[in-house]
């Protein structure tokens, strides 16, 4: 399976409260995010991995660069205005199968991403996605399931939404058309593509990830750190 990290952002947050590097550079578990991340695919037995970063941060080029030497990674450099626009310029990097796509700023267990990936390439699944009970995002995407974990719905509001999204989406390339047509229409939040998924008819199964970390502040790291530790435990 091909693995894609989005990583083009600013991390303005992290930025205004002293971080000094690009946020893929956040140390954890004594390297960059990046580079930990990338790892954790190369260990669920990635093919490729695909990563966009933005032309600002060259010291994130210059770090990937470094890894290409040693592991399989594609990498674009450029400026994009969404999350969305970021994951359509590494289109031509995940054609052909199944592949899967997380922000570089989502800390996960690794051992649950495993039996994530392991259990969506043996399934006839659309799509697998990584959802959490932990509620650690400013603008959370609540994730309606059955008693099956199928997706219902994604919603901006709670109701009787056990969980959210944890940013970690599994997909096959019929997803890809369907993201195409999102850009075009102007739907640039991943919101919106994940609810046109559900419109088109993609069978959508949630994996409940236990507690996934975003890393927008720094208070944050030390969150993420405490994570990984216990799940090493």
């Amino acid at each position: 399976m091909r693995y894609a990290i989005i990583s083009a952002g600013q991390g303005s947050r992290l930025a205004a409260e002293g971080f000094s590097k690009p946020k893929p550079l956040v140390p954890l578990a004594g390297m960059p995010m990046i580079e930990r991340l990338a790892g954790i695919f190369m260990r669920c037995g990635a093919e490729r991995i695909a990563v966009i970063v933005n032309s600002q941060h060259r010291e994130t080029v210059d770090l990937l660069e470094n890894m290409a030497a040693r592991m399989p990674i594609d990498l674009v450099v450029k400026d994009t205005p969404s999350p969305m626009h970021s994951l359509m310029e590494l289109v031509p990097y995940l054609k052909g199968g199944k592949f899967c796509v997380t922000t570089v700023d989502t800390v996960f267990d690794e051992r649950r991403f495993a039996a994530m990936t392991d259990s969506f390439l043996t399934s006839d699944y659309d799509g697998m996605m990584g959802v959490t009970a932990l509620v650690d995002d400013e603008k959370p995407l609540y994730v309606g399931t059955d008693s099956d974990m199928m997706i219902t719905g994604f919603h901006d509001e709670k109701g009787d939404c056990r969980f959210v999204s944890a940013g970690i989406y599994a997909l096959t390339p019929v997803a890809l058309d369907i993201l195409a047509g999102c850009v075009e229409s102007g739907n640039l939040r991943m919101r919106h593509f994940q609810r046109r998924l559900l419109a088109a008819g993609l069978k959508l199964k949630a994996f409940d990830m236990g507690r996934v970390i975003d890393v927008d502040h720094v208070s944050d790291v030390q969150k993420a750190e405490y994570e990984i530790s216990c799940s090493k435990s």
